[in-house]
């Protein structure tokens, strides 16, 4: 057993939260906690290493950022919980898949309580409700050091969505928890999903 530092960071831009977490694993060593952290972005979208121009749709004024995750095109925004993972894998034996696998049935359990079911893709890795997407994952590992993470839908405007391919799937929809009936705000979802995950790691 392993311990993690939590911290809730509240609203913080996307670029010096990107850029802390690729410095907090830069230089971290063997003994460093792993950390997570909760928060939320404002308006932002993010284009992963396997992202694609063309499924940037009309962006209008909200800012692009390429960065190192794996995966596509997603936006993130106020009333999303973000999980950003700092986390040694190879300390907790943990292969790649596994962890994602690991961040996904987190969710899916979570959603289970709130009596939402909610399934997986093979080959399209996050969180779907009813065939629409309401947890998107994405994770960069560097010396089996993981950041990065995933994002929940919580109660957010989601019309941004609609000027990207989400995750590279043209016409992919997406919904949120407040579409399902819950009214739970971010912080209520955040102490409710935690344990979810704390008890897999």
């Amino acid at each position: 057993m392993f311990p993690i530092l939590i911290r809730h960071l509240g609203i913080v831009p996307f670029e010096p939260t990107y850029q802390a977490m690729q410095r907090f694993t830069d230089n971290r060593d063997a003994d460093t906690l792993d950390e997570l952290w909760l928060l939320q972005h404002p308006p932002v979208y993010t284009l992963g290493q396997a992202g694609k121009p063309e499924h940037l749709l009309n962006t209008g004024q909200i800012p692009v950022y390429h960065i190192d995750r794996g995966g596509q095109v997603t936006y993130h925004g106020p009333g999303q919980l973000i999980v950003y993972v700092l986390i040694n894998i190879k300390r907790r034996n943990w292969g790649v898949r596994q962890f994602v696998q690991i961040l996904e049935q987190s969710v899916i359990d979570y959603l289970a309580s709130q009596q939402i079911t909610a399934l997986r893709r093979e080959k399209a890795p996050g969180v779907y409700v009813e065939g629409r997407k309401i947890a998107a994952l994405g994770l960069k590992i560097r010396r089996n050091c993981s950041y990065h993470g995933l994002s929940l839908n919580v109660d957010m405007d989601l019309t941004p969505f609609k000027g990207i391919n989400p995750c590279g799937y043209a016409k992919l929809e997406v919904t949120q928890l407040r579409e399902f009936g819950i009214t739970d705000n971010l912080t209520q979802v955040t102490q409710q999903f935690l344990p979810y995950f704390l008890n897999k790691t």
